[in-house]
């Protein structure tokens, strides 16, 4: 970490007494490090906007018994190799599988390939879990 800046931030009384209970809530020790996880948390959100190498994770939950779909995620999958680092697919039960598919890469390709298997017949569940390669945030 470089060299930290002080600087100061006028609030509504009301406004900074709801933040100091969500502080309290999320067990933050000083408003610091909850308003350096904002900036980083919108830093993230705006390299998702613009197009900048990302990372994340895509989650999806799926009945492996349903005829044919284990061969279609994965058909899907190959057609974004490039995106994907890593996946894991857990046997949550008889019938359901857990599947994390670590990504990175441009925004796009992988906001259509999340799209994609998420749309799969079958799919139970699927969710895009933002992140970032941090290349850009300190």
């Amino acid at each position: 970490m470089g060299l930290a800046i002080r600087f100061g931030v006028s609030l509504e009384k009301e406004l900074l007494k709801k933040f100091d209970g969500h502080l309290r809530k999320k067990k933050y020790q000083n408003r610091s490090e909850a308003v350096r996880d904002m900036i980083r948390e919108e830093l993230v959100r705006e390299e998702w906007l613009t197009g900048k190498e990302v990372a994340g994770i895509i989650t999806l939950v799926y009945d492996h018994h349903k005829r044919e779909l284990v061969n279609k995620l994965m058909d899907i999958q190959h057609d974004f190799h490039k995106s994907i680092i890593s996946s894991q697919h857990i046997h949550l039960d008889h019938n359901n599988c857990l599947e994390t598919i670590v990504i990175k890469g441009n925004t796009s390709e992988i906001k259509t390939l999340a799209e994609r298997l998420k749309s799969t017949k079958g799919v139970k569940h699927s969710t895009l879990t933002p992140a970032t390669t941090a290349k850009d945030i300190t």
